[in-house]
């Protein structure tokens, strides 16, 4: 047995006995603490639960009304100025929203031209260098109740743009 397989094995019980000897060493109530920190979570999911609900609704009203390859079918011109392929299209539209729609989208990319295909390597790499933006803005603002985003959508979403071109660019110069 290696010593990163023996260190995997042991570093979450070693850091669990870690806190719990500290906590005991500084006479903190642990189970008091641990049932407030857990209510607090609670309450938190409750705050972002909405701002959750609302982008899952928009993402499945986005893909069941068409809406998806009609701006797929618009955007197809340009994106191909910029080396993108057309397949590629919808997951960079669905990336900033939905990690998992993203993800299925990228599977059944991967499924129909393969990894090694043009599509599938942008894809990939668009994949791992984009943000599921409005997702992320959903969650984090509405943990801490702010409501207004002021210059975080437009610089997140202009980052979004950047990873998209880039990925295509990347595999152009990189894996062609």
């Amino acid at each position: 047995m290696r010593i990163t397989d023996i260190l995997s094995i042991w570093a979450v019980p070693v850091f669990v006995a870690a806190v719990l000897v500290t906590a005991l060493i500084r006479r903190v109530p642990v189970f008091d603490e641990f049932t407030a920190g857990a209510g607090d979570g609670l309450r938190t999911c409750v705050r972002v639960l909405p701002s959750l609900v609302a982008l899952m609704t928009a993402v499945s009203m986005l893909q069941a009304s068409g809406l998806l390859d009609q701006l797929t079918a618009f955007l197809a011109p340009a994106a191909s100025l910029l080396g993108l392929p057309a397949p590629v299209l919808p997951m960079a539209l669905m990336r900033p929203v939905s990690g998992s729609g993203s993800l299925a989208v990228l599977e059944n990319l991967l499924r129909q031209y393969g990894p090694d295909s043009l599509a599938g390597r942008v894809a990939c790499v668009m994949q791992s260098s984009t943000e599921t933006t409005f997702y992320t803005i959903a969650v984090y603002y509405g943990a801490v109740g702010i409501r207004r985003t002021r210059h975080t959508l437009a610089t997140s979403v202009s980052a979004d743009l950047s990873g998209v071109i880039l990925s295509a660019l990347a595999v152009h110069l990189l894996m062609k």
